[in-house]
Order: structure tokens, then sequence, then C-alpha cells
């Protein structure tokens, strides 16, 4: 699989710039298994019963990078775009979703994430989650950790498309 210009993160820079540097290398890994597919290629499952789709996939990280940095971190008083509640799994019931409704939305959520990030004070800030002080410094860890685990998925899912691999 071809590297398709993914931004390296820097190898020696301050704490936020290295931090942001590796979230939007696992951004652009996600965007990068899923480019030159067909609508019927994104939509297509794993092995059920997972309803596991790089379409899917995409919704979700939408979501994620909405939920964390503006609901939980920011306290924007928005909703969830295609999710009920928490822990429900409508980002990924694909069937009649739109790709390009989910790429648009998850390049909107993204740059509004890379804003708050930016316009932060510090990675000391801190938003809700559980009743609980979580810190920008730890969203931005776990963003990473949450990209690579579901990066490992599209992994998986694009070899099984069409026998596409590569990191």
């Amino acid at each position: 699989m071809e590297d398709q210009g993914r931004t390296e993160p820097p190898l020696v820079a301050e704490e936020r710039t290295s931090l942001a540097g590796f979230l939007q290398y696992q951004r652009e890994t996600l965007a990068m298994k899923c480019a030159g597919l067909t609508t019927e290629q994104l939509k297509q499952r794993s092995v059920p019963p997972s309803a596991m789709s790089l379409l899917g996939l995409v919704r979700h990280m939408a979501e994620v990078e909405r939920v964390w940095f503006r609901i939980r971190l920011s306290g924007e008083g928005i909703s969830y775009r295609w999710k009920q509640r928490p822990g429900d799994d409508a980002d990924f019931q694909i069937d009649t979703a739109d790709p390009d409704e989910a790429f648009d939305a998850w390049d909107e959520e993204c740059v509004r994430s890379r804003d708050i990030v930016h316009a932060a004070e510090s990675l000391d800030i801190t938003g809700r989650y559980r009743d609980k002080d979580v810190s920008l410094r730890w969203i931005l860890t776990h963003m990473i950790e949450e990209y690579a685990r579901h990066n490992g998925h599209a992994d998986l899912l694009r070899e099984r498309i069409d026998g596409t691999t590569g990191e």
C-alpha cells in the first residue's frame, strides 16, 4: 500500500507538537486504508457477527473526535452525530450511510479537534469524563491509542477487501 503522503510525526519536538503529530499520522493512516475503494467496498463488513466496516470506522472516529474534543474537553452543548446515547453502535450501522457525508463529517471533526488542541493554553487543561477531570494530554494519548487500535482493524478489513496490505 502506497504511503500516500502521510505526515511523519516529528522526531524531536515539544510535547504538544509530538502528540498532535502522532495523532495526525494515525488519522492519515485511516484515510489511507480507505483510499480508492467503492461505496460497496467501504461498507463491506468483516466477519459475522461483527458489524465492523471501513465506513463504520470512519463514522466511529468522527463520533470519537466530536465526543472527546468538543463535548468532553470543550464542554460544547452539542449532541452526538449518529449515536442516540453513549454505548450504542449507530455509527457502525452503515447500510444506508453515505460515504461522502461520513468522510465530510470526519474531516470536519478532525479540523475542529486540531483547532481546539492548537488553541489550548496548556496540555493540562481539563474536561470531564465520568464525573472526573481529564487532561488534554490524556485525551491526545487516548486518541492515538484509539486510532492505532482501529487502524489495525482497518488493515485487516482492507486486506480482506482487495488483498492490499501495508502499514
